[in-house]
C-alpha cells in the first residue's frame, strides 16, 4: 500500500510537488481552500491526481502519512494545527523534492536582495555553460523540475516560511543577503524568531559545504549563533577586509578563498547602488565556489538585467527617468531603492503599510526627494514623517494618477521612482499588478 502524501495549496509550488510526488509512488491528494487556476487543474487532472479546491475535507486531509503546506499557509491555520495534533509531518516543498535529486543545491535567503541575488547567480551559472535550474520562491517549481527535468546543480530562493519546513534538506551552498524586520505576525513578532527561521539555511551543512553572509548586516551578526551545521564561513563587506571572503577597496571587487583570487573593477558592473553591491559580491563568491572563470563572471555581471519590479528602469520620456521598485513593499527595500539614487526623486511611495518606521528613511528623504506622491487609501503617515522633508506630497489613487503627476512635476534630470515601502493589497491584486499598471502608465506617457 502505496504511503499517503496531502498537498495543502494547489499553485505552482503544490501542483510541481503534486506531480513528483505521483511520479515515486506516493498516494496524492491536493486541497486548496481557494479556487484552484485552470492551468494546474489541468496538469492534476493529466496525471490522475485527486484534488478538491474552496475547502479542506478534514477526514481526508487528515488521513496523511505526510503534508507538503504551501508556504503561504500559516502554521496557526485550523487544518495545520489539526494535523500537528494528531503527529502527521508537516513539510515544505525544497524538504520534500530535495529526497529526490543529488543535484548540488544553492540556497539564498535574506529580507530583501534574496531575488536579484538568486536571479544573478543563476545568471552567472547558465552563461558559464553549467546545468543549472531556478525555483524556490520563483521560477518554476523545484519538485516540478526535479520530477521532469535533470539538472546538476538548483539555485533556489528560499523564503523563511520554506525555511520552516525543512528537516533533512541540506544546502551545499547557502547565502543569508540580511535580516532586517519583516513578516514578525508570522513569529510571534519576535525578531529572534525571525532570524532563527533564516538561519535554517545552514541546517544540516557540513565542513565542505559553504555559508555567504553579509558581515556588515547588524542583525545577522547578532544571531551568528543561532547558526548550525559545520559549513566553511564566507562573509561579504563594503566595510572590512575578509580573506577568505569578499570585499570592495577602491572602487574594486576582490573575492578570495582557497579555490580563486579574484578582482573585478566595480564599474564594470550592470547593478547600482550598495545594496547591489552587496548582491553582486554573494553571487560572484557562489560561482566561484564551482569554479566559473573570472573572465565569465566578470562579464555576466556586466550584462546581468534585473528582475522585473526591482530597481526596473522603464523609459526616459523628456529627459525623466522612470524606474519600477514595485517589489520594494518595505522600509527596508525603499531605502536601499533611495539610496541607488544618482538623480533628484519624484518619490511614488504609499499602499498598506504594515506597521512601518519611516525614519531610516528621513535623511535619504531629505537629501535626494523633492516631491512625494502617495499611492494609496492612507497617506496620513507619510505626511506626517516627510512634510518637512520635501516641496510638496500629493495623494493619488491609481498608478495611472500618479505617473500623470509625476510626469508634470519632474523635471529634465530628474528620476521617477515606485519604491512604494507598503503592500499593495488597498489598490492592487499585488505587487506585481501594481508594478506593470505604472510600467504601462509611463509608456502611455
Amino acid at each position: 500500500m502505496s504511503k499517503k502524501l496531502v498537498i495543502l495549496g494547489a499553485g505552482e509550488s503544490g501542483t510541481g510537488t503534486a506531480v513528483l510526488a505521483k511520479a515515486k509512488g506516493w498516494n496524492v491528494f491536493v486541497s486548496d481552500l481557494g479556487q484552484i487556476q485552470e492551468i494546474y487543474q489541468q496538469e492534476l487532472n493529466d496525471n490522475n491526481i485527486q484534488w478538491e479546491e474552496g475547502k479542506h475535507t478534514e477526514a481526508l486531509v487528515l488521513d496523511a502519512d505526510e503534508i507538503v503546506k504551501s508556504p503561504g499557509i500559516p502554521d496557526k491555520a485550523p487544518m495545520v494545527v489539526a494535523a500537528r495534533a494528531k503527529g502527521i509531518p508537516i513539510i515544505s516543498e525544497i524538504e520534500f523534492a530535495g529526497r529526490y535529486t543529488q543535484a548540488k543545491m544553492i540556497c539564498i535567503s535574506g529580507t530583501n536582495g534574496k531575488t536579484t541575488t538568486t536571479l544573478l547567480t543563476f545568471h552567472i551559472l547558465k552563461n558559464a555553460g553549467l546545468n543549472v535550474g531556478l525555483g524556490g520562491n520563483i521560477g518554476k517549481s523545484f519538485a516540478r523540475q526535479v520530477a521532469l527535468e535533470n539538472h546538476d546543480i538548483y539555485v533556489l530562493e528560499v523564503s523563511s516560511f520554506q525555511l520552516d519546513g525543512n528537516f533533512n534538506f541540506r544546502a551545499h551552498i547557502s547565502v543569508l543577503t540580511n535580516i532586517t524586520p519583516d513578516h514578525l505576525d508570522r513569529y510571534d513578532y519576535e525578531i529572534s524568531k525571525y532570524a532563527g527561521s533564516k538561519f535554517r539555511l545552514t541546517l544540516n551543512q557540513q565542513a565542505e559545504d559553504y555559508f555567504i553572509y553579509c558581515a556588515d548586516d547588524s542583525i545577522t551578526q547578532e544571531y551568528m549563533h543561532l547558526k548550525t551545521g559545520n559549513a566553511a564561513l564566507l562573509p561579504f563587506s563594503v566595510k572590512n577586509s575578509y580573506a577568505p571572503g569578499a570585499y570592495v577597496t577602491n572602487n574594486t571587487l576582490h573575492i578570495q578563498h582557497n579555490k580563486q583570487n579574484i578582482t573585478i573593477n566595480m564599474e564594470e558592473i550592470s547593478l547600482r547602488g550598495i545594496h547591489n553591491t552587496y548582491n553582486s559580491m554573494a553571487a560572484a563568491v557562489v560561482a566561484s565556489l564551482l569554479d566559473v572563470r573570472k573572465e565569465s563572471i566578470r562579464e555576466s555581471l556586466c550584462n546581468f538585467q534585473n528582475a522585473e519590479h526591482r530597481l526596473e528602469f522603464i523609459n526616459r520620456v523628456n529627459g525623466v527617468e522612470y524606474i519600477n521598485d514595485s517589489k520594494a513593499t518595505n522600509v527596508n527595500s525603499a531605502w536601499y531603492a533611495l539610496e541607488s539614487m544618482e538623480k533628484p526623486v519624484v518619490w511614488i511611495a504609499g499602499g498598506v503599510d504594515k506597521g512601518n518606521n519611516y525614519k531610516e528613511l528621513k535623511a535619504l528623504v531629505k537629501e535626494k526627494v523633492r516631491y512625494i506622491i502617495c499611492l494609496g487609501l492612507d497617506n496620513i503617515k507619510i505626511h506626517q514623517a516627510f512634510q518637512d522633508d520635501v516641496d510638496m506630497i500629493i495623494n493619488t489613487m491609481s498608478a495611472k494618477e500618479a505617473v500623470h503627476v509625476a510626469s508634470r512635476l519632474a523635471q529634465k534630470g530628474d528620476c521617477v521612482l515606485l519604491s512604494p515601502a507598503c503592500a499593495s493589497f488597498d489598490l492592487f491584486d499585488n505587487y506585481e499588478d501594481r508594478g506593470r499598471q505604472f510600467k504601462e502608465a509611463v509608456r502611455n506617457l
